[in-house]
């Protein structure tokens, strides 16, 4: 193995870990949010708002790191982002009040904004025929959400909820500074010409930069908003424990992840626009059927009364749910695909804003999770909703990128 290899081979490891590690962290709500609820006594709305507070911030800032890893290095960049984020963490043990809670949850979720570093930053150590396997590889790390659904619950049980925000800040710390000493500045970044800030900022209006960031918001903002969402929906729907409901809502965050490496070897083979068309009739499918609420019928008949229930039990919910974080999964890296083909020389910036509206989905669902539950009294509006998002997407796709369909 020469050099070069080593180097981008170690770039992607370290790169990788970390990720996961500052997706752990992005989702800590998920989890923690539950016991938080209880002791603030949070209305669904409210918990939907603290559970998204850190995906704004994650993805607010995405945008202008995104332009920074182009101009001063991914590896410079990604490092002091998560160090600033170190004391976020280890402050949320000390929050009382629900606004504490609310600012101290905007800081951490700085740490979200690590994808669209780590992507140019990744990609940059590999060619191009070999970038959408690479970049699925980083973006596994989104598996942080199930790792975040395996830890957290323990160390609740056993320590009770102020011990995650300690732990999880002196993991974050370690992993830091393995980070720093097991990367390496990006290729020729010494003699690359740097884009001009006007030239960045007019990415933005780019009408296929727009293109992308719609069906990011769908694929990567589902992905956030129902990882947020599940643990939640398990304890209220089906009266599980916050260790069992965790364990079951790791089976959407855990293939959502992990398979987003799959999702870019998929497009790298097939393109893509075939991949991301494939993705968007699963989850079609995937989301009407969990959008059905839990029904109880009385039927007249020549005999009398037939009462019947029409239902999902907690096996073929998650079974389904396993199914869309497949498709996620995959969906996520051929979103990206897109980028890496259309602007190898501005990945950094257009990373950032594609990744900044697929982060805004993923704070705006769950808020609107808790206000449509509040609303209807119906859990599985959260996937009504999400169904309609699906359909927009179909429609969009098949107007606006059919001229791609055969490439």
């Amino acid at each position: 193995m020469n050099s070069e290899v080593r180097k981008s081979v170690t770039v992607l490891t370290s790169s990788t870990i970390a990720f996961v590690i500052c997706f752990m962290i992005w989702m800590v709500f998920a989890v923690l949010g539950l016991p938080i609820k209880q002791q603030l006594h949070l209305n669904e709305t409210e918990f939907g708002l603290l559970t998204a507070m850190p995906v704004l911030s994650g993805s607010l800032i995405r945008v202008p790191l995104g332009i920074w890893a182009d101009r001063f290095g991914g590896r410079i960049v990604f490092f002091l982002l998560m160090l600033v984020c170190v004391p976020a963490v280890w402050l949320l043990e000390y929050a009382h009040t629900y606004s504490q809670f609310l600012w101290i949850a905007l800081w951490l979720g700085l740490v979200g904004g690590s994808f669209s570093v780590g992507t140019p930053y990744v990609a940059k150590w590999f060619r191009k025929d070999r970038q959408g396997l690479a970049m699925g590889i980083f973006g596994a790390g989104n598996a942080g959400a199930a790792l975040n659904k395996f830890l957290a619950p323990v160390l609740i049980t056993a320590y009770g909820w102020q011990a995650v925000p300690r732990v999880y800040a002196v993991i974050l710390l370690v992993i830091t500074l393995l980070f720093w000493f097991f990367s390496y500045p990006e290729p020729k970044l010494a003699n690359a010409k740097q884009p001009s800030l006007k030239a960045q900022l007019l990415l933005m209006k780019n009408p296929q930069v727009l293109k992308y960031s719609q069906l990011y918001s769908v694929v990567f903002g589902g992905y956030v908003g129902i990882s947020l969402w599940m643990v939640s929906y398990y304890v209220g729907e089906y009266h599980l424990s916050l260790t069992q409901a965790a364990l079951l809502a790791a089976c959407f965050s855990l293939p959502g992840g992990v398979l987003r490496a799959f999702g870019g070897w998929l497009s790298d083979k097939y393109g893509a626009y075939k991949v991301t068309w494939a993705v968007m009739w699963v989850c079609w499918i995937a989301f009407f059927l969990l959008s059905y609420p839990q029904t109880q019928m009385s039927i007249r008949t020549v005999s009398g009364h037939l009462d019947m229930h029409i239902g999902l039990n907690a096996t073929v919910f998650t079974i389904l749910l396993f199914v869309v974080g497949v498709a996620l999964a995959i969906g996520k890296a051929s979103v990206f695909k897109f980028i890496s083909d259309e602007f190898p020389e501005d990945m950094g910036t257009v990373s950032g804003v594609v990744g900044l509206a697929g982060g805004l989905g993923g704070f705006l669902l769950p808020i609107m999770f808790g206000v449509l539950v509040d609303w209807t009294g119906v859990r599985s509006s959260s996937f009504m909703l999400m169904f309609g998002t699906v359909c927009i997407s179909l429609i969009w796709m098949h107007f606006s990128l059919k001229n791609q369909k055969h490439q």
